[in-house]
């Protein structure tokens, strides 16, 4: 590939355009001004979490369908631009165990997945994984179900995929790849993508967006926050893929709810080694459940009543509730210092894990209303931390 030709997919990758008047304007994504990331080894010898932040071009009229389907919502591309329309802002957050290469993998690679996947790979990738035994012998196909058929002139008769089908794909896919790495039998990653997109006619840029459509693909524990403008009240986008939670719980009991086993600090592991039972790698996991399909969850945004949203690892889960996540971001005067505020305050309590913070503005920034409800409890709880064993950075 030239020179050229290399810098215009980079600018069309980390970069996204909207109507101004008169012709278009382009923003990048890597600028901190317009979306914050933090990020922390902690105390660990070596960092597995990664992330990606990048723009989309899918089509159009798949994203006509998905948010009809979805929201009930009758969205028109053509007026917003055809050469617009298609535009989705991708944000990705994968925390691996075992070692980085998993994550790595992902961080390099599922946006592209996700953008090039295609229907006609579907009765493929569902033989392999009901390939892999055991939990997935019998699997019929999931949301890719309607895809499922013999000759390529059926194909051309299915629907288009719509985003959920897209994401169920892009990440069976990944893993069908990842299987073939010599780390996937004793590495895994979670993953957690949000998906953006400008449903203004003409389109706006996602942080001016009157209305949004919000898409959440998710397996395991990262976490993606919506913070309102309206008290700064929270709304989880996510739930964590325990095997002990609620739908995991239920989803597993085929196999006899006998792969739970919990340690000796009260926490559960799967198969006696793993904290999920969703995520990407972990190969020799497979057949006892652990599966690569996401939890997929949209949500039709006025942007307006939205501030931001937080997508965050367990190094900050595991240190601070949502609510204080959210109302850490609040009062900062940029994404940047955002990521950076809510980073520093699980490091101050002692967080020792990789920890990765990315903050998203959307149309209500700076207009969260009401007062700050977790001051109090994090200040008190700094207050506690200093001089402890845990407080180990300052």
């Amino acid at each position: 590939m030239s020179n050229i030709s290399s810098r215009l997919r980079w600018v069309k990758d980390f970069s996204t355009s909207f109507g101004v008047a008169g012709g278009t304007a382009r923003i990048p994504l890597t600028s901190t001004k317009v979306i914050g990331v933090a990020v922390s080894r902690g105390t660990r010898s070596y960092q597995e979490d990664g992330h990606s932040v990048c723009c989309l071009e899918l089509n159009p009229e798949e994203l006509r369908e998905s948010v009809l389907r979805s929201q009930n919502y009758e969205w028109d591309p053509d007026k917003a631009r055809r050469e617009l329309a298609g535009q989705v802002v991708f944000v990705g957050i994968y925390d691996g165990h075992g070692g980085p290469a998993i994550s790595i993998y992902l961080r390099q690679h599922l946006h592209e997945l996700f953008e090039n996947v295609e229907k006609s790979q579907i009765p493929e990738v569902h033989t392999w994984i009901k390939s892999l035994g055991g939990y997935f012998k019998r699997h019929r196909g999931g949301v890719l179900t309607k895809w499922l058929v013999d000759s390529p002139e059926e194909m051309q008769k299915t629907p288009p995929l719509d985003l959920e089908a897209r994401a169920t794909l892009a990440f069976l896919e990944a893993d069908r790849q990842i299987a073939d790495m010599k780390e996937s039998s004793k590495q895994g990653s979670t993953a957690s993508i949000v998906l953006l997109h400008s449903l203004d006619t003409p389109s706006k840029a996602f942080f001016a967006s009157d209305t949004i459509a919000l898409t959440v693909a998710h397996c395991g524990d990262t976490r993606v926050l919506l913070c309102s403008t309206d008290g700064g009240q929270v709304c989880a986008m996510t739930e964590d893929h325990h095997a002990e939670s609620r739908q995991e719980a239920a989803r597993l009991r085929r196999l006899g709810g006998m792969g739970l086993i919990t340690d000796s600090f009260g926490e559960g592991r799967w198969m006696g080694a793993l904290a999920n039972t969703r995520g990407l790698g972990d190969k020799k996991f497979k057949r006892f459940g652990v599966t690569p399909e996401p939890e997929v969850r949209t949500k039709l945004l006025k942007g307006s009543e939205w501030a931001y949203s937080v997508s965050v690892s367990d190094g900050i889960t595991s240190m601070l509730s949502d609510e204080e996540i959210v109302d850490l971001a609040r009062d900062a005067a940029d994404p940047q210092q955002a990521a950076k505020a809510i980073l520093s305050f699980a490091e101050e309590l002692g967080g020792e894990d990789n920890a990765t913070v990315i903050v998203v503005p959307l149309a209500g920034w700076g207009k969260i209303r009401g007062p700050d409800k977790t001051k109090e409890l994090r200040e008190y709880r700094r207050d506690q931390a200093i001089g402890s064993e845990r407080q180990r950075r300052m």
